[in-house]
């Protein structure tokens, strides 16, 4: 059973154990442009992406460290796909960080723990454990987002992300204690359990709930706890930005599912509701705001916001007039929507970052016009992942936003059913800025002084290439990753 424990945390314990060396190791690198400690890191991401989808199947008994930790396959397809956007991350980075004095050990050290947080919160079976993941990967966030301390902005935009955090933080940890006060138990499946027996006073598990999906709410950066996403978006190096935005959204949606649909599930009815406020404003408040937006990186801090509340909606159908009938359906429609979201947004980001140059931040709207004709190529895959975020086919996001809309649809409840028209119109809406995006790279006139762009390495331009290509490729056949989160959802449900 001890050898059992410590197979069920091995992904982790080689993630921390890289973290260390690559910290140590980097003090005696003379190397200016750190290459050995970047491959070690990218070394580290990728067999520890091997390791979790080695071990996707399962083992023989799911549950270790005194139930404390669980091995699903939901948790090690999120955590996988946490890998690939970490080793995603690092390339696009390192040449952005390298110009900006900001390629140190550091930089790659805290990267390792924020994945060593997200692994955590995935495979998180106890209320401590999640917050301990949680804890883990924003201390991190934090620092990564103040790295560049010359940078007042940068300084500003970590002090707003850790006094807010702080306190979301603190919603979360009173309303799980509030739960443990209700239930006599940490573990996820004895608090289902509690719930279900229904000997317990529910205007306190009602409370606790509300304080529950606050907490997760702002992890998520979702309406009415999104204050942090544009001024960390804008504020944080692009880099940085692009971490926070990337892996850390498939750690929210782990413990989303962990403590709300694993944990709460008999109280479905009330957070539910509470999450169909909190997609819908999303997605009016995200979207509207981002329209008025002049800076790419705000604008898209505030797309970000819309497209969460997008991904909740999915979440509000689980439980459909007390069955759980269309929960896999439904679950595994966020799931996909919010991988697909990541892949991205990752491309995003990494073509902003390969625009900029020292001295010059690539990141208003304007320094974008004429982009067609100073590189055809990069307006093209800026075109591909702009059309994915607004939902135009065939790529990816088309489908992604689809299969939500499909989820509310099949329910056959009116309620969903004018969910969904609801948030195609929103959609449409939304639509209007990432338009306005390519409309300026086709059709306005270069900017004066926008410098000119530089060759850069030709990994960096395959990999956006790379990242294009996915978008469509899985917008013309969806099926495989789609059947993956669903077999992923449905074992976790199953277990």
């Amino acid at each position: 059973m001890n050898e059992l424990n410590w197979l069920l945390v091995y992904p982790e314990i080689v993630l921390l154990t890289m973290a260390c060396v690559v910290a140590i190791a980097d003090l005696w690198v003379t190397d200016p442009q750190r290459r050995a400690t970047y491959w070690l890191t990218q070394a580290t991401f990728v067999v520890v992406g091997a390791l979790h989808l080695g071990l996707i199947e399962g083992v023989r008994v799911p549950y270790g460290l005194q139930d404390m930790v669980v091995s699903d396959a939901m948790g090690h397809t999120l955590a996988f796909f946490a890998c690939v956007a970490m080793v995603i991350t690092m390339a696009y980075a390192q040449p952005y960080i390298a110009s900006r004095e900001m390629l140190k050990g550091e930089f790659f050290t805290l990267s390792m723990f924020v994945l060593l947080g997200i692994s955590v919160m995935t495979s998180a079976n106890n209320f401590l454990v999640v917050y301990l993941g949680l804890e883990l990967m924003t201390l991190s966030l934090y620092a990564l987002t103040a790295l560049r301390r010359d940078h007042p902005i940068a300084t500003e935009a970590a002090m707003k992300y850790f006094v807010l955090g702080a306190l979301a933080s603190g919603f979360l940890l009173y309303g799980l204690s509030m739960m443990y006060g209700a239930t006599r138990s940490l573990n996820i499946p004895e608090v289902f359990t509690a719930i279900n027996s229904g000997q317990i006073n529910p205007s306190v598990l009602t409370f606790g709930i509300v304080f529950v999906v606050a907490g997760l709410a702002f992890k998520l950066g979702v309406v009415p706890f999104h204050m942090w996403v544009p001024d960390v978006y804008h504020g944080a190096p692009t880099a940085v930005t692009l971490l926070i935005g990337g892996a850390p959204k498939l750690a929210a949606f782990a413990i989303t599912m962990r403590l709300l649909v694993e944990g709460m599930l008999g109280l479905a009815v009330d957070w539910q509701q509470m999450l169909v406020v909190l997609s819908v404003a999303s997605l009016v408040i995200g979207n509207l705001a981002a329209i008025a937006q002049s800076n790419l990186k705000r604008m898209l801090a505030y797309s970000t916001i819309a497209q969460m509340g997008f991904m909740l909606l999915g979440m509000t159908a689980g439980v459909v007039t007390g069955n759980t009938l269309s929960a896999g359906n439904a679950y595994s429609s966020s799931m996909f929507y919010l991988v697909t979201y990541v892949l991205t947004t990752l491309g995003t980001f990494g073509l902003i970052m390969y625009l900029s140059r020292q001295g010059f931040e690539s990141e208003e709207i304007n320094d974008l016009a004429g982009l067609a004709r100073r590189s055809p190529w990069l307006a093209g895959v800026m075109t591909l992942f702009m059309f994915s975020l607004a939902g135009v086919p065939p790529t990816v996001g088309f489908y992604a936003k689809l299969a939500i809309l499909q989820a509310l649809v099949t329910t056959n409840v009116p309620g969903y059913i004018t969910l969904a028209i609801v948030a195609v119109v929103l959609s449409l809406i939304g639509a209007f800025y990432y338009l306005r995006i390519i409309k300026v790279m086709y059709f306005d006139a270069p900017v004066a002084g926008v410098p000119a762009i530089e060759a850069r390495s030709q990994g960096i331009s395959a990999m956006l290439a790379l990242n294009g290509g996915a978008v469509i490729v899985l917008g013309l056949l969806p099926g495989g990753l789609m059947a993956l989160c669903r077999d992923a959802i449905l074992r976790a449900l199953a277990s």
